[in-house]
């Protein structure tokens, strides 16, 4: 049986903005529960890099239902700290086998 792990999740919340009026974010951290970790293949790592010029590591499954924000978000497991690049890839929850429906790759953060 696949088993996902607990993954700490900050999630941003503007909060106001600085004297070049870019937002300012405030993190509020949450466990996520079951999320599945698996490294990212050479191919996808060389296209995000080419894409977005970001080096994804690992790629992080989000469970069925999770209502999070997780774009651009910092999360923590394995002992690192890590943030969310790109865009999800998800289906449709009825339509896909499995508790997870969503796949969203990170980088090393810090």
């Amino acid at each position: 049986m696949i088993k996902g792990i607990p993954v700490k999740l900050y999630e941003r919340t503007a909060s106001g903005t600085d004297t070049f009026g870019h937002p300012i974010y405030t993190e509020t951290p949450v466990t996520v529960e079951d999320v599945l970790v698996a490294p990212a293949s050479t191919t996808e790592v060389l296209d995000m890099l080419n894409i977005i010029g970001k080096k994804a590591v690992y790629n992080i499954a989000i469970p069925k239902g999770d209502t999070h924000t997780w774009q651009d978000c910092r999360v923590d497991f394995f002992g690192a700290s890590w943030r969310v690049i790109g865009f999800p890839q998800q289906g449709i929850e009825e339509n896909i086998p499995g508790r997870w429906n969503q796949r969203w790759m990170v980088e090393r953060y810090g």
